[in-house]
């Protein structure tokens, strides 16, 4: 592949600088200043380390065509790196999809936008399943989990999980092992049980405030749950839907402050309906997932008395983030770096010599220019 290379103000590690990146053969080739060529912001590729759709599509409709559709939603909004994210299903659901997206990462646009699975379950508290479904909701068991991994083999980045479940420290020493990121969400848990499963390998809170126990009250005492756990246990990274929905912006900015955005990102959790009109939906797979609706820029569970999910995309997440008072390094790199960092990627996530050729351009306003991922052109104004 011939040189190509990209003008404007690039973002870097040590930070932003007039001048241009080069790269060959999917790689980042060189970086230097000097005048650039236009006003834009050149940005490593946006990281979504928890995703399940968009565009009307749902990873959990199993097919080629949902994968590569809410791909290309979100590549339009600025990702060039995604983690498909499942629900508590039916086991032949979810290995299918992991055949699926085998297919898909093949793919000549797309494919490289896909770097593995995320397991959202089915390893969760009944007491904090919030929109999955309860039917399927289980406790780790090593026969379980081993077929899961069995199928999943060089795929799974990710597996969110309650530590306070029978068994599930004995997953989380086996996620470690086999280098995957254990997360804890959707979770009943207590500061002491959290603290165990740090122990045990976890290092990462899913969804930060959403599906987790706060300060709890038994006969009179107050016991910290999990979100007091997030910013007790110091080597704790956590994500945060960062759509002004699910928490506000006053909200998002003490967590950005408490945590620090090296232990901060930012996630869609975007379900299908991102990208798409207000109106019904339908939360995981066409066959087996749970109507809501959209509305107020949030999808909701019938009744609207709980969030179904976020219809959230990645420049909505950076434009949010500095409303709430990050400035635009400090939310590019927990959208780039940070989540790089929380899942092990060693590639990309920092314009830097030798890392992959991801960017995402976009103007003053986050407004999407152009994504180029693995030195692919996947979206361009």
């Amino acid at each position: 592949m011939s040189k190509q290379y990209l003008s404007g103000k690039v973002i870097t590690p040590d930070g932003i600088i007039n001048g241009s990146v080069s790269f060959e053969n999917g790689l980042i080739s060189e970086v230097k200043e000097g005048n650039a060529e236009n006003n834009y912001y050149i940005a490593p590729g946006f990281i979504d380390i928890h995703v399940h759709g968009g565009g009307g599509h749902d990873f959990m409709d199993g097919t080629e065509e949902a994968f590569l559709g809410a791909a290309k939603l979100h590549a339009s909004h600025g990702t060039a790196t995604l983690l498909p994210t499942t629900l508590t299903c039916p086991d032949e659901e979810l290995f299918h999809s992991f055949d699926v997206l085998r297919k898909v990462q093949k793919d000549e646009t797309y494919g490289g936008m896909f770097y593995g699975m995320h397991l959202e379950g089915p390893y969760f508290s009944s007491k904090q399943a919030g929109a999955q479904d309860p039917k399927y909701l289980k406790n780790p068991t090593k026969e379980h989990y081993e077929a899961i991994l069995k199928k999943g083999e060089g795929i799974i980045a990710r597996w969110s999980v309650a530590p306070e479940l029978d068994g599930a420290n004995d997953l989380g020493d086996r996620l470690k092992e086999l280098g995957i990121c254990a997360s804890m969400g959707h979770s009943d848990a207590l500061y002491e049980e959290v603290l165990e499963a740090v122990k045990h390998g976890y290092t990462h809170l899913t969804h930060f405030y959403s599906g987790m126990s706060a300060l709890v009250r038994k006969r009179g005492y107050r016991y910290p749950g999990m979100i007091e756990s997030g910013y007790m246990i110091d080597s704790l990274k956590v994500e945060v839907i960062c759509d002004g929905k699910h928490l506000p912006l006053s909200m998002l900015k003490y967590v950005f402050t408490a945590k620090g955005v090296e232990k901060t990102a930012l996630i869609t959790d975007a379900m299908r309906g991102a990208g798409m009109t207000e109106g019904k939906t339908i939360l995981g797979s066409l066959e087996n997932g749970q109507e809501c609706y959209i509305e107020d820029g949030v999808a909701k569970m019938p009744g609207g008395e709980a969030f179904a999910g976020s219809i959230a995309t990645t420049d909505r997440l950076v434009r949010n983030a500095i409303a709430a008072g990050a400035t635009l390094e400090e939310a590019v790199k927990m959208m780039t770096s940070t989540p790089a960092d929380i899942i092990g990627i060693k590639d990309r996530g920092e314009i830097v010599c030798g890392k992959r050729a991801d960017f995402t351009v976009f103007d003053d306003e986050i407004n999407i220019v152009a994504v180029i991922s693995g030195g692919k052109t996947i979206y361009e104004r």
